[in-house]
């Protein structure tokens, strides 16, 4: 597997140092107030894609407790696409209202509202984690799931249906119209999932994509579609919303898609004017091996940060407000993406202003608490 992955220095925990997270960032044309995201969390909370009000508290709570930018969880673009029958969607106009009551919250808060527009691919039509495990039968509510190649994530689950070239037309113009209702319900921030596995990281992996079409075999054929939907998205973008794209790194397994190709990938998108490269790794390959300990995929953000000199977001086990700024302050990334630590906490960055001894401007009802 080639990586060329960097280690990156002890972290200098240094007070002198501690004022990036807590500094404004230029994202486009859109200002965020600090460092922090709310990272995408899939809540399994919906039903037929339809937000509710748990997604309102979820994600009003996080931008209440100061994050500056706040996305939802993984939201489908066709029902197909759902990680889990219990995942959020945004296929139809009818989920546009209480997503809209949901980015008017976060907006209210002082912070951005973001949405992270996804299909699941062959990773579709699984339980949510409290009902069950593995691939969800037909006859309890499953599909048949898709993928670039008939071949399934683990050897027990059953083959995908391989796309044709009408489906992937499809699946570009489902990208869009989820884009454009996602303008509707407003989100400031759109985010294209090509991570952790899903439809379109299984289209850039050649462990996962084995066609021979234009949209397989060589590294160009494998991001065209990927390219294609950020073309059509960026076509309807306005100019005070962003795009990004999360990508992973690396497949952590022999021949699939590694650092090398994700830095020619992100050139690219660089290019194209995507604003943000949201930098994880994995989920691809069921045999994955990861090495896994404190800011692990740290490295990716910082090599293509450098490398291609377009802005990144770091995220994986970033849980302390020192680490978090001593990412920043030493230049390995633009962002800070923070998911299981933010479910813990949902004022992590209220109670990390005090830590670092910066200022933050606490909610009016709960300055009575402030230290």
């Amino acid at each position: 597997m080639k990586n060329k992955l960097a280690v990156l220095p002890k972290l200098k925990l240094q007070y002198s140092t501690m004022k990036t997270l807590f500094s404004s960032y230029q994202l486009k044309n859109i200002t965020l107030k600090n460092r922090m995201v709310v990272s995408p969390m899939c809540q399994y909370s919906s039903v037929d894609g339809y937000a509710t009000d748990w997604h309102l508290v979820h994600l009003g709570s996080r931008a209440v407790g100061g994050a500056a930018l706040v996305f939802t969880e993984a939201t489908a673009i066709s029902p197909e696409g759902r990680i889990s029958p219990n995942d959020l969607g945004i296929w139809r106009d009818e989920h546009i209202e209480k997503l809209s009551q949901i980015t008017d919250f976060i907006s209210q808060q002082g912070a951005v509202p973001g949405i992270q527009l996804a299909h699941a691919g062959r990773k579709a039509s699984t339980f949510a984690p409290w009902k069950g495990r593995g691939q969800v039968p037909l006859i309890q509510g499953g599909w048949k799931t898709l993928a670039p190649s008939p071949i399934p994530f683990r050897d027990q689950e059953d083959d995908p249906e391989q796309l044709q070239k009408t489906g992937i037309v499809n699946l570009i113009n489902n990208f869009v119209a989820a884009a454009n209702r996602a303008l509707i319900a407003g989100f400031k921030v759109i985010e294209i999932h090509a991570a952790h596995g899903y439809m379109l990281h299984q289209f850039l992996s050649p462990l996962s994509n084995q066609r021979s079409d234009p949209y397989g075999g060589s590294f160009e054929n494998r991001t065209r579609l990927l390219l294609e939907i950020v073309e059509g998205i960026s076509a309807i973008i306005p100019e005070d919303t962003a795009l990004c794209v999360r990508i992973s790194a690396s497949d952590w397994a022999e021949g699939g898609w590694d650092l090398d190709q994700s830095i020619r990938l992100s050139h690219l998108l660089k290019e194209m004017g995507v604003d943000l490269i949201d930098v994880s790794s994995g989920g691809l390959a069921a045999h994955q091996q990861i090495t896994v300990g404190p800011g692990y995929q740290v490295p990716f953000a910082s090599s293509i940060r450098k490398t291609v000199g377009i802005p990144t977001g770091a995220v994986g086990l970033i849980t302390e407000a020192l680490q978090a700024e001593s990412i920043l302050a030493e230049g390995h990334a633009d962002l800070i993406f923070m998911a299981r630590e933010l479910l813990r906490n949902p004022y992590f960055p209220l109670t990390a202003s005090s830590e670092l001894e910066e200022a933050a401007a606490w909610p009016n009802q709960y300055i009575r608490a402030k230290p």
